[in-house]
């Protein structure tokens, strides 16, 4: 098995979909889906797309429109399928333009060369007149230019000669398709503008998104060689009409002689920087990128570059390998070097798909800590797409009567909350109300992030200039939101959703949201007491000038502090605590019968809301929800908060609470085995490395029946990562010492990666029982670095191997 290649040998109709996101290629500015280049993008509603679907996205291609539904209009933003550079259609002689369904197959392969980034595919076939040809495709998006892109065929004919037609073109005219329940809704994000010839072998697009006004451009070259790179002679043809280009080349071919068409694409848009006019800029582009070859090799290179800094290898483990791998492509296909000069968040199901539409959540959460020890600078500029909408945050809060800063649960363009009103159940085919924006413990996620961030690295600029700042408008929030209850002498929070999602609910209550969420409760402790510290931290002038600015008083300070030591929790049983408050007087759901009943029951909100019942009434979970405090938290810093708010916390409360929930979890959520397999890493290291495979396997088996169709899913990919960083490896900043803690060294053994951890970059290795850590130059003289008790000023250009 190759652990850098990922392939399919047969074509398979009704996995093309899942295959298309898999094999995606980006850059961190713009990706486009694994689609076969003959296919043709959906431009009509009516249309049947078939197995294919060609899709082009980009950081903050978002447009708004409205939908009329039950005599009123519902706005959804969504993320904006671009226009289709891929085109290129094949017709040999009179016949019909190739597809797939009107020749035999005489063989077949579609790959992702993962090292490299490189869709690619190769099919032999043979047609109605008996001719067997062999295509062979690559393409790629440029890690080394952001606006550029190549691809290439090889047309090989087996037994015959004669003329050959091939059309490439740009396609403007797509719509939204790629997520099946959202069909109903308005889809079509795009007007034409113009369409151009550029020199003799070029073509132009230009369009624009109807409400955001977004221009998006793509230009296009496009050149026939022989097998010896000599251009071979062409005539040419074009048509063009609104939102639409192509350029035909007809040529001859000879019988066992390989012809390569390459076609290279810049794409431009009015958001980026340093343009003069995105067309303009295209139409440059293009008459100055080099060679398909040239520009691969470029390309190649900056991956190169990329892997030396993110691979992790797992040397006993093929097929986790291979996934581990892929993971960290797609992580890096969505947040590169590339992203760093963007307004970009990370889009919880990467930049491959239209599901979430492709909104902005708390998956950064499980994101960030792979990048923050690797590429931290990517980090900081995707933190500050939250800081440039803070603002906005100030604004939702003062709406709802809170103070401070209020980030939604869903947000896109400007920061505003985009969650949708209705939303659509697929089990019963109706609109169902939509309460998830309840979910604030969206501003714990962004409060961990921008903590953890500066844990990492120290960068006590970005904390100075911006981070601290957020840090202290949600501390705020949480103060607004939280009243005190005398009769309990605790601070209690109501009106909320945990990450379970599930219950919107306290069942009979007729409230929105719940009331005492134990992981909101406990992340708002925590961060009032470290906006106590933060202040601390900052350099005296900016803590002066912050506190002016926002006018913080000294009693808001005290506040937090009281906060921070007397938040509720609640408990049931003997040392569970629930997930909220009343948790405890819902019914037992019959899960066994469910199972039987239905094939999936990883969404029974769906289910049950199908049947006409609510998850309401249930102990039950979609994701971890209590559990991710041991998640996100040591256990002795979990204890150390729970026993610091006054609650008793013994030897066995990690194991009676994972056991305890993961029974009552539907795991509707690919985020839930990461968290699991986390928390079981030190108490039953075989069950967590079984869910850690589980986890390596959700996107590329699509366990949850077509959601990896719709995009993969960023934050179980990148969680696997922090999973063997954080889980299995016990990475943990404490008093400035950066700690291991590694678990599961059977199944990791002979584990490599590199890490950075405040400036200085390491190599990490675990082998034989043993740890070896080697600071390398480019940072610090020495880091300091413990394992158990043991405590060692590491110097840089050494290595300092610790008996496991």
């Amino acid at each position: 098995m190759s652990t850098w290649t990922l392939a399919y040998d047969k074509f398979t109709p009704e996995e093309e979909g899942l295959r298309e996101t898999l094999t995606a290629t980006g850059n961190g500015y713009f990706c486009s889906r694994g689609a076969a280049e003959w296919a043709d993008a959906i431009t009509d509603r009516v249309a049947d797309p078939g197995s294919y679907y060609p899709g082009t996205y980009m950081h903050g291609g978002f447009n708004r429109l409205n939908t009329m539904m039950g005599g009123r209009p519902i706005a959804n933003e969504d993320f904006v399928n671009l226009p289709n550079w891929l085109c290129l259609k094949l017709r040999i002689e009179d016949g019909e333009p190739f597809s797939l369904d009107s020749v035999e197959i005489l063989s077949y392969r579609h790959e992702l060369d993962v090292r490299n980034c490189v869709c690619a595919r190769t099919v032999r076939f043979r047609d109605a007149a008996g001719r067997e040809t062999t295509l062979a495709s690559r393409r790629f998006v440029s890690m080394a230019k952001m606006h550029q892109a190549g691809l290439e065929w090889t047309i090989t004919p087996e037994n015959w000669s004669g003329r050959v037609e091939v059309t490439s073109g740009l396609e403007g005219r797509v719509l939204n398709w790629g997520v099946a329940r959202y069909r109903e809704l308005e889809s079509n994000h795009l007007e034409p503008v113009s369409t151009g010839r550029v020199g003799k072998d070029g073509i132009s697009l230009l369009v624009r998104t109807n409400q955001s006004r977004i221009y998006v451009a793509e230009a296009a070259r496009t050149n026939v060689f022989d097998k010896d790179g000599k251009a071979v002679s062409a005539a040419r043809g074009e048509h063009q009409t609104d939102g639409y280009v192509d350029q035909t080349l007809v040529f001859n071919v000879t019988e066992k002689q390989p012809v390569r068409v390459e076609k290279m694409v810049a794409f431009y848009t009015s958001r980026d920087s340093a343009i003069s006019e995105p067309l303009v800029n295209a139409e440059v582009e293009i008459g100055q990128i080099g060679t398909f070859e040239e520009a691969l090799r470029q390309h190649a290179r900056a991956w190169a570059h990329l892997w030396e800094t993110c691979d992790m290898e797992l040397p006993k483990q093929d097929r986790a390998q291979l996934i581990v791998r892929l993971h960290i492509s797609h992580v890096l296909q969505t947040c590169s070097p590339l992203t760093v000069d963007l307004d970009a968040g990370v889009p919880a199901r990467g930049l491959n798909g239209e599901s979430y539409r492709g909104h902005i959540f708390w998956d950064e959460l499980y994101i960030y800590p792979f990048l923050n020890y690797r590429l931290p600078e990517i980090t900081r500029s995707l933190l500050m797409y939250r800081y440039r909408r803070l603002d906005m945050a100030r604004a939702l809060a003062k709406a709802e009567g809170y103070k401070g800063a209020m980030f939604p649960w869903q947000s896109g363009t400007d920061g505003t909350e985009e969650t949708q009103v209705v939303h659509l159940n697929p089990k019963s085919g109706k609109w169902d109300p939509d309460f998830s924006h309840h979910q604030r413990h969206v501003n714990a996620a962004i409060f961990y992030n921008i903590y953890q961030y500066y844990e990492t690295t120290h960068d006590i600029e970005f904390l100075s200039a911006a981070g601290a700042e957020m840090l202290l408008e949600i501390a705020r929030f949480w103060a607004s939101i939280a009243h005190y209850n005398a009769e309990r002498g605790k601070y209690e929070i109501h009106g909320v959703m945990g990450p379970d999602e599930f219950h919107e609910t306290l069942y009979g209550s007729g409230e929105h949201g719940v009331r005492n969420n134990a992981y909101t409760n406990l992340m708002v402790a925590w961060i009032c007491e470290i906006a106590g510290k933060v202040l601390g931290e900052l350099p005296e002038g900016r803590r002066k000038s912050l506190r002016e600015t926002l006018d913080i008083s000294d009693d808001e300070v005290q506040l937090w502090a009281d906060m921070s030591r007397k938040m509720f929790v609640p408990f049931h049983g003997d040392g569970l605590i629930s997930q909220f408050e009343g948790y405890e007087t819902l019914q037992e759901l019959d899960w066994d019968a469910y199972r039987k009943k239905y094939d999936d029951i990883h969404r029974m909100d769906r289910v049950l809301k199908a049947e006409g019942d609510t998850p309401d009434r249930y102990k039950l979970a979609k994701q971890a929800d209590t559990l991710m405090l041991w998640f996100l938290f040591p256990e002795k810093r979990l204890r150390a908060m729970i026993e610091g708010l006054g609650y008793e916390y013994k030897d066995d409360t990690a194991r009676k609470n994972t056991d305890y929930y993961y029974d009552r979890c539907s795991h509707g959520s690919t985020l839930s085995l990461i968290v699991h397999a986390d928390i079981e890493a030190d108490l039953h290291p075989e069950a967590s490395w079984k869910m850690f495979l589980d986890a390596l396997e959700s996107d590329v088996g699509d366990v949850q029946g077509g959601t990896t169709v719709e995009g993969i899913h960023m934050g179980v990919m990148a969680g696997t990562l922090d999973l063997i960083q954080r889980g299995y490896v016990g990475t943990e900043i404490r008093d400035d010492i950066l700690y291991f803690n590694p678990t599961l060294t059977d199944h990791l053994d002979g584990l490599k990666f590199n890490m950075r951890f405040r400036g200085t970059p390491m190599a990490v290795e675990l082998k034989g029982g043993t740890l070896t850590v080697t600071p390398e130059p480019g940072g610090a003289e020495s880091l300091r670095i413990g394992v158990g008790d043991q405590v060692v000023d590491v110097r840089v250009g050494e290595s300092q191997a610790f008996t496991l």
